[in-house]
């Protein structure tokens, strides 16, 4: 299994986010995922710089890592033929270490233009067509495109790298899952769930695929003060425990301070590993590689804590993950 770091763009600037990047390269993990948000969570965490200029500054001060976005929706704040170039460019700018992932969007985001929040069936729908015509333009060539949902008129990639991006479509259950398998390179999820795996795997050898990678992600909170840690958690993060199916339909960060107010800190505690116990991070890391996955991600909760989480990957966190964990 393969053991990446997070740059969430909710809890730092764009600044900090590339520091992170190059320090979370050198602390050793394999990868970097990064969040692509308008807007926090949570007002406690501060922070939405644009993700997609913060990506073209890490690919300059990186060398080994993989990128990713976890996740970009290409349907509402961005048209998919635009969301093509961005990252057809940070291929290029990467040297070809990109993977783009996709997701179906949150209305948190993408209510901002104005155009109202679909319902899921048809959010999938345009996430389809999306994934359509990016797949086209990586292609080359001129992709027009008439839809359901979107027009493509004679757009081209006149900057196409020379190994295609990967592309990478969060799912959240079966319906997901059959509609985008048989499309993408990898499978994104954030619940260890093993029927996910599964059913991703099956659509994929009925239509002729080979496995693909399944990318996750893991909240901690590190510190050598576990009650800090905890109060730190809850402050930031309690919104993760409420589910995609919930957290994309929510409108703002009053409405997420809203459906959370209950949530104390012993909820939280016990679904995020808080403090310093190497065992505990490998205990909650390892129901994803039992379900399945390739790849995690793991994300430190808050923007100014970042420093001793990279030392202790470094010195002991990564190395009994890997020990732990088996070889993909």
């Amino acid at each position: 299994m393969r053991f990446g770091y997070t740059l969430l763009t909710e809890q730092a600037g764009p600044r900090e986010l590339v520091g992170h990047a190059s320090a979370a390269e050198r602390a050793g993990f394999d990868f970097e995922v990064i969040s692509d948000h308008h807007s926090p969570w949570l007002d406690s965490q501060g922070h939405a710089p644009y993700a997609w200029s913060v990506l073209g500054a890490v690919a300059q001060v990186t060398d080994r890592v993989e990128l990713a976005t976890f996740v970009t929706c290409p349907t509402m704040r961005y048209h998919p033929a635009v969301v093509a170039q961005k990252a057809a460019t940070v291929q290029l700018l990467s040297d070809g270490r990109f993977l783009l992932g996709l997701g179906a969007g949150e209305n948190l985001n993408e209510h901002i233009v104005g155009h109202g929040w679909p319902p899921v069936n048809v959010r999938h729908e345009m996430l389809g067509e999306a994934v359509r015509i990016i797949r086209s333009m990586f292609d080359g060539g001129y992709t027009n495109f008439s839809g359901e949902h979107y027009r493509v008129d004679s757009a081209k990639l006149w900057d196409l790298p020379p190994v295609r991006p990967a592309i990478g479509v969060a799912v959240s259950g079966e319906q997901s899952v059959r509609r985008f398998a048989p499309v993408a390179d990898a499978m994104i999820a954030v619940q260890p769930q093993p029927q996910l795996c599964r059913g991703w795997d099956a659509q994929r050898a009925d239509a002729g695929e080979e496995p693909s990678r399944k990318i996750a992600q893991l909240p901690v909170c590190w510190d050598d003060d576990t009650t800090a840690a905890v109060d730190r958690a809850h402050e930031q993060f309690r919104w993760f425990g409420s589910g995609w199916k919930v957290n994309a339909e929510l409108p703002g960060t009053a409405a997420f301070a809203g459906a959370t107010q209950f949530v104390t800190k012993d909820d939280v505690a016990a679904a995020i590993p808080c403090g310093s116990d190497v065992e505990r991070v490998v205990k909650s890391a390892q129901p994803f590689w039992e379900a399945g996955f390739t790849d995690l991600a793991l994300v430190q909760i808050g923007g100014q804590h970042q420093d001793e989480f990279f030392d202790a990957a470094s010195r002991n966190l990564l190395p009994a993950l890997r020990e732990a964990a088996p070889r993909n």
